[in-house]
């Protein structure tokens, strides 16, 4: 995929699907479905939370921070959204979810469950977990903010959607159910 340059303002319209992957495109159909609007950003490669400072900017937001997360068997598997100005403590999630031992599972889980490759991973991935092998936990700062900041399955745009449409209409969709974790980060 060819890098794209960072778009002088953000756009309500779904893209042409030239020079886009498949899953990006998909994303933007099941919003359509789904009545969700957002705004969408294009840009370079933003594999880190650090990387969207830029995006930040442009949608008004905070982009989350999402991490896969897996436990020491490889049995069990998570996506934690959280602030990204929040500092992840393993041993914090570990008791909320009692699950010991949580480390950062591998990019060939990422692709099995959600469709994903790592420095992309996103909520909109769940909707290729239809298996429903992967278990949301949300950080309970995410809900004080009205939007949510996220890749959709690509990590060349940024989306920023109503938390609530992810809550209320999104994860239903996808038959996901979410844990809400409190987390420090200190």
């Amino acid at each position: 995929m060819e890098e794209r340059e960072m778009a002088l303002s953000p756009t309500e319209a779904k893209p042409s699907p030239n020079g886009r992957l498949l899953k990006e495109m998909a994303v933007y159909d099941l919003l359509e479905q789904l009545e969700i609007p957002y705004l969408r950003v294009d840009h370079e490669v933003a594999a880190s939370v650090e990387d969207c400072h830029d995006v930040d900017r442009i949608l008004g937001i905070h982009i989350c921070k999402n991490l896969f997360l897996c436990n020491a068997q490889k049995t069990d598997f998570y996506l934690l959204m959280m602030p990204g100005n929040k500092k992840f403590k393993t041993k914090e999630l570990s008791s909320q979810i009692h699950s010991a031992r949580l480390s950062f599972a591998g990019p060939e889980h990422m692709e099995e469950f959600l469709n994903i490759s790592p420095g992309s991973v996103s909520v909109m991935g769940l909707m290729n977990d239809r298996n429903q092998r992967v278990r949301l936990l949300i950080d309970r700062d995410i809900f004080r903010d009205e939007y949510v900041g996220c890749h959709p399955c690509v990590n060349t745009s940024s989306l920023k959607i109503k938390t609530k449409d992810i809550l209320d209409k999104f994860l239903p969709y996808v038959e996901h159910d979410y844990t809400v974790v409190d987390l420090v980060g200190e």
